[in-house]
């Protein structure tokens, strides 16, 4: 891992303040189709879902304690604090000993919670959050704070993610596994990125189905023929790229400085 140096830090989660400011521009009528997407389709799966995520909740409490609900604080657009909900899949106390990401097998996770993660169904109360539009259908999967600042501080570029506001679902969640450790979480940001600088509808969409097909165990890579998404290589060459321009940027950064200095001295 390469850690980022930035001239400066926000004070509160050690993020690059250039870097969730410098917002990707869009245009207003992308902007106004793609929340009139997210509002018409987040609204028509949240009443048609309801009696299946109502169902659900009844199994969550009638197998183990705790509520059916699990509300939690993530990270939004421009590392904006907001209460995400989804079903609950882990044991009532499953974090008295601090956060930590879920591994395969986590003993953590109940049978029903099992279940509900391998279909995706504990993810459907989200359409509540994009309806009060603290949330995307598609974006990047928000974050925990408490992760933040370790993940800025070890993953160059991480604070790009936070410019758009996060997604039920998102490009790396059609095309790579869940992450459980820092390597993973560099190559989903790799994804991010990618999604970051060339969202649109039309990616929207196809993400959208994409997901359908995932929840029906349709395989990653069959979902990147069906729909047309880039190649994990083009992806990480994307990612690898801006990191080159970086070690250029800084390494000219200095021999600018100096010829500035020079001239200074001469004209003196």
């Amino acid at each position: 891992m390469i850690s980022p140096a930035y001239p400066q830090q926000d004070a509160a989660l050690g993020t690059p303040l250039q870097e969730r400011s410098a917002t990707r521009s869009t245009s207003p009528l992308r902007a106004g189709m793609k929340w009139a997407m997210d509002m018409t389709v987040a609204l028509f799966l949240f009443l048609l879902t309801l009696p299946l995520v109502l169902f659900a909740m009844a199994l969550v409490k009638l197998t183990s304690r705790g509520p059916a609900i699990y509300s939690q604080t993530r990270l939004g657009k421009n590392g904006r604090p907001f209460t995400i909900y989804k079903l609950r899949t882990m044991t009532q106390d499953a974090e008295r000993n601090g956060a930590c990401w879920s591994l395969p097998g986590d003993s953590r996770v109940t049978p029903i919670g099992r279940w509900l993660r391998k279909t995706h169904l504990d993810e459907l109360p989200q359409l509540w959050n994009v309806l009060k539009g603290d949330m995307s259908l598609v974006g990047p999967r928000p974050e925990r704070p408490e992760f933040v600042p370790q993940l800025e501080q070890a993953i160059p570029h991480y604070g790009v993610r936070l410019q758009v506001r996060p997604g039920v679902t998102g490009l790396a969640q059609v095309q790579l596994l869940p992450d459980s450790d820092l390597g993973s979480v560099q190559l989903k940001l790799a994804y991010d990125i990618y999604y970051v600088h060339h969202a649109g509808l039309w990616l929207d969409l196809r993400v959208c189905w994409a997901t359908f097909f995932h929840m029906l165990s349709v395989p990653f890579s069959w979902l990147r023929v069906i729909f047309g998404f880039p190649p994990k290589s083009r992806i990480e060459a994307e990612y690898q790229g801006r990191l080159i321009d970086d070690r250029l940027e800084k390494n000219t950064a200095p021999a600018k400085q100096e010829t500035t200095s020079s001239c200074l001295t001469a004209a003196s």
